[in-house]
């Protein structure tokens, strides 16, 4: 509640009428001035803020085309496919922003033609924002928008693209709600509140590209660190639903390197656990569940484990006459088990398997559990990669699964398929080689 005689908070908006239909080459800040300063317009004021449809803007940039070019100013456009579904695409464009078809648009220009997005609506909202103020005097805050949907929510709505002299995020974080409350992940998009203010007065088909909102003075003003409407665009690195489901799946088996190196930062349990659950979506025969998967979480498990297995190891080495320099060598490969923060064991086992008097179809049995379990180790593998964990499948365990079973104490008819190290990466992985499809496809 406001305290007894406090002025409550409160703002103006309305559309600016007068402005022609826009060309390329036409001067914004003079249409924009000259509907300002028409007879019954308000007019602008110092601390007004000015929403721009990107359009227009466009349009005075001469990013105009034809339509039969649409698909290839998509693809000129875009960055990076975020989504696709049919001939629907959502893409990353040359500005960060996540749209659909890049925000080339036929809506709101002549027939036959489509729109690009301007260059930099950042720069163009600096020039508006500097001709209005040579041409009248003001300090306005510009504001360029564009239509967009949001995930989880349907419906468009307008958000910004471009800014100048608008603060765009008003960061909340250490101050404190109503209730004393700490506000520690609060951070208001005041640029893109305006800019769906802006699109009620204006509308989809008034011929109303422009609005102002008054009101809002201490959201306008020079910022040092006035970084436009750039700001607005979250950075990779903290984007959680960056891809859609299909491109997530394969950027994952992309991702999905063998790591050697990893920091000492702790594995969290219940990401390998959710990796796990990947792992058991994997096909298998006869309605069966061939696999299971030993999590060694205690740093005791594991070196029980890798002193037995590098003992073995080392007699079996011996045992083929290799020199002592070439088995120290031949050990050392298996460090990247011991330098892990966290280590997982796949087991297969034939509960459910078939049994065949004869051994071809005996073996063929196996073979099939044995698939089966390697297409759980790729799941749980990429799963992990989805986490931002690295992994490294290390085939050791299977030339000495007694040694494992008595190691980890697993029952007899678990049969170890490797080890899986998990950390996090200590640096960027190495290039993959390229690997073309065609050469691994027969085709009859």
């Amino acid at each position: 509640m406001s305290a007894p005689g406090s002025r409550v908070p409160e703002l103006r908006v309305w559309a600016l009428p007068g402005i022609p239909e826009v060309r390329a080459g036409d001067d914004l800040t003079k249409l924009i001035a000259a509907a300002a300063t028409a007879d019954g317009s308000p007019g602008l004021a110092d601390g007004d803020v000015l929403l721009v449809t990107s359009k227009i803007v466009s349009k005075a940039e001469g990013r105009v085309l034809r339509a039969d070019d649409r698909e290839a100013a998509i693809d000129g456009e875009t960055v990076r496919v975020v989504a696709r579904r049919g001939t629907l695409r959502i893409v990353e464009n040359r500005l960060g922003l996540v749209m659909a078809a890049a925000g080339v648009d036929a809506s709101n220009t002549e027939a036959g033609t489509v729109l690009l997005l301007p260059e930099d609506p950042d720069a163009s909202a600096r020039a508006l924002r500097a001709g209005l103020r040579d041409a009248l005097g003001v300090d306005v805050g510009v504001v360029v928008t564009d239509t967009s949907g949001r995930p989880w929510r349907s419906g468009l709505t307008d958000i910004a693209i471009g800014a100048a002299g608008v603060r765009v995020l008003d960061d909340l974080r250490g101050g404190v709600d109503a209730h004393g409350n700490p506000l520690n992940v609060t951070i208001v998009a005041v640029a893109d509140e305006l800019a769906a203010a802006g699109d009620l007065v204006k509308g989809k088909a008034g011929s109303l590209p422009v609005a102002v909102v008054r009101g809002l003075d201490r959201a306008v003003g020079d910022d040092e660190d006035d970084r436009g409407a750039r700001a607005l665009v979250r950075d990779a690195a903290n984007d959680m639903f960056r891809l859609g489901t299909s491109e997530a799946v394969r950027e994952a088996v992309t991702l999905r390197r063998t790591v050697r190196e990893f920091t000492d930062r702790p594995v969290d349990p219940g990401a390998v656990r959710r990796a796990v659950a990947a792992a058991v979506t994997a096909p298998a025969p006869h309605h069966t569940t061939p696999w299971r998967f030993v999590l060694l979480e205690s740093e005791e498990s594991r070196v029980r484990l890798l002193d037995a297995m590098r003992e073995a190891w080392t007699a079996d080495l011996r045992a083929d006459g290799l020199s002592e320099e070439r088995v120290a060598r031949r050990v050392r490969r298996g460090d990247v088990l011991r330098d892990a923060p966290y280590l997982a064991v796949p087991c297969l086992v034939m509960d459910g398997s078939h049994a065949y008097p004869d051994a071809r179809r005996a073996a063929a049995e196996r073979e099939m559990f044995v698939v089966a379990a390697g297409a759980a180790v790729q799941n749980f593998l990429v799963a992990l990669a989805g986490e931002q964990l690295g992994s490294a499948w290390v085939s050791s365990t299977m030339f000495c699964r007694d040694v494992v079973r008595e190691a980890l104490r697993l029952p007899e008819g678990w049969d170890p398929m490797g080890a899986v190290a998990i950390g996090h990466p200590a640096g960027a992985p190495r290039a993959r080689q390229a690997r073309e499809a065609g050469d691994f496809i027969e085709v009859r």
